[in-house]
């Protein structure tokens, strides 16, 4: 089942899917994120995760517009805790092609300090194949 959240213009700005065949929760985030956009979006992308016990989660930026800095120290110190605690082990990131954006991913990836398996990637394919790489070493 797909969701979608709007903002105060009523434009998706992001959709979560549980993806069965892949067996990851699949995040597409669009636009300017602004920082409650990004709280409400990232603790909605918990739900599913806890509700197939889904270790993997493939968040797509390629359509964000611009820095969202504004939220990487609570996306850190506050929603990865809650993502780990709940079983997320492996975390694919597809960064966005402005370099603003792309800043504000690094800025996050620093902050996990190890704690979480993140990789960047700029191509979809290969954040899918890393991730596909790893269930398949969890089932070695």
């Amino acid at each position: 089942m797909m969701q979608e959240l709007t903002n105060g213009f009523g434009k998706v700005y992001l959709t979560i899917a549980y993806e069965p065949a892949n067996e990851w929760v699949y995040n597409n985030w669009v636009g300017y994120q602004t920082y409650a956009g990004i709280v409400a979006g990232a603790n909605a992308c918990l739900a599913p995760l806890l509700a197939h016990a889904c270790p993997y989660l493939l968040n797509d930026n390629r359509e964000v517009i611009g820095p969202w800095d504004h939220a990487v120290e609570w996306i850190v110190t506050d929603w990865a805790p809650r993502a780990l605690a709940q079983g997320l082990t492996h975390f694919a990131h597809v960064v966005s092609p402005e370099a603003l954006a792309a800043i504000s991913a690094e800025a996050m990836h620093i902050g996990f300090g190890g704690r979480l398996e993140m990789k960047m990637f700029g191509d979809i394919d290969e954040a899918k194949a890393w991730l596909r790489q790893a269930q398949r070493a969890v089932e070695a």
